[in-house]
């Protein structure tokens, strides 16, 4: 993909976040698209791609009115989005659409209209991992963490400053589920979930949703808004399993996805103003500084502790408050990629002053896949 040919020209999040329960999963991808048609002055007619993950592009077009001429359904988490986003600009830039809208909506905490989680007995998971006692992201997470914690020398309270930081960011937020003030003894005291990670560092359970709408950089200029430019992009996948991980140590996904949007970007980690990394747990966002490039990984745990991530710090990373405080319907990607949209727009509610470059990455099923998505609102 060439980099500033595509931009995303609508942007918007459902009306609602939080407890949502008079509203389905399918009602909540419909609401947060209606919204995004609105941002951008646009009708579902005018809609050609569609890419959605949870509902079916099928069923969602259907229930929106819309004819696609490209469809994505890719699924592989929550960072889905960030990979409907690259498929989207190359779609684009390839005559295939001209107009693509992305959706996400989740009852990820009412649970209306949502399918339960299940590990099929003839997965990999169900087969290998489940009967042995790893039931789901909070009991798999620990393990490539108590690993990285033990080889780079990571301690508790340094973890524990992730959710202290973040908090802060959720509190200049007024759509945060949490704004009160967090520290690290709180963070440390609260209940355990599985070792090492406390209730306070394991992402929040709600419902909500978001849209974008991207087109070619050269129609951007008839939209309403400031356009944002999509500079880089990646995507790669790793393993369903925790088990079979490359190394605990750094998750090889993340590591392909994050080289292939800087190189196409034409930039590195020093050029970036703001960051958003995938945090359904405290210790996702010490991977992403590492994996992505921008410290070795010894030293990703004092530079949180030092507030290089927090407000006024050099590197402000999850500035809405992220998974931990801000959102998270269980695919949380889409709210990261709307926190870079509005950064780059310059109307974030914590708006980081002159920022032009932000890197929003996600992570799926574990470390399962990884998508990058590097923004900017310069051509």
């Amino acid at each position: 993909m060439r980099r500033n040919q595509v931009a995303v020209v609508g942007a918007a999040e459902t009306t609602r976040l939080g407890v949502i329960p008079d509203m389905s999963q399918i009602q909540l991808h419909a609401d947060a698209a209606l919204n995004t048609l609105a941002d951008a002055g646009l009708k579902p007619g005018d809609i050609d791609g569609l890419a959605c993950a949870a509902e079916t592009p099928t069923q969602l077009a259907h229930y929106l009115g819309i004819t696609p001429t490209w469809v994505d359904g890719t699924h592989v988490g929550g960072c889905s989005f960030m990979i409907h986003v690259r498929h989207a600009a190359a779609a684009i830039e390839t005559g295939l659409c001209k107009t693509v809208l992305i959706t996400h909506g989740e009852s990820g905490r009412s649970l209306i209209g949502k399918p339960p989680r299940s590990v099929r007995a003839d997965n990999f998971e169900g087969q290998f991992e489940a009967p042995y006692g790893t039931n789901g992201r909070p009991t798999q997470f620990p393990i490539p963490l108590l690993r990285f914690m033990k080889t780079y020398g990571i301690t508790q309270e340094q973890l524990a400053m992730v959710s202290v930081v973040q908090r802060e960011w959720a509190a200049k937020n007024p759509r945060a589920s949490y704004k009160d003030k967090l520290t690290v003894e709180a963070v440390l005291n609260s209940r355990m979930i599985a070792y090492p990670l406390r209730i306070l560092q394991c992402c929040l359970v709600t419902d909500g949703g978001g849209a974008l709408i991207l087109t070619s950089a050269d129609r951007a200029a008839d939209f309403p808004h400031k356009p944002v430019y999509v500079l880089g992009t990646g995507e790669s996948v790793e393993t369903p399993v925790v088990s079979q991980m490359e190394s605990f140590n750094s998750s090889r996904a993340w590591r392909v996805s994050g080289a292939q949007a800087f190189r196409e970007a034409g930039i590195t980690p020093r050029d970036v103003d703001h960051l958003m990394i995938y945090d359904a747990f405290a210790h996702l966002p010490l991977y992403g500084l590492c994996d992505l490039g921008f410290m070795p990984p010894e030293a990703t745990g004092e530079f949180i502790a030092n507030r290089n991530t927090a407000p006024g710090g050099k590197l402000p990373v999850n500035t809405n408050g992220g998974g931990l405080s801000y959102m998270h319907s269980g695919m949380y990607g889409m709210y990261a990629l709307q926190e870079s949209v509005r950064q780059m727009r310059g109307i974030a509610p914590a708006q980081v002053s002159g920022a032009r470059i932000s890197v929003c990455h996600g992570n799926g099923d574990m470390f399962g896949a990884a998508g990058t998505i590097i923004f900017s609102n310069q051509r």
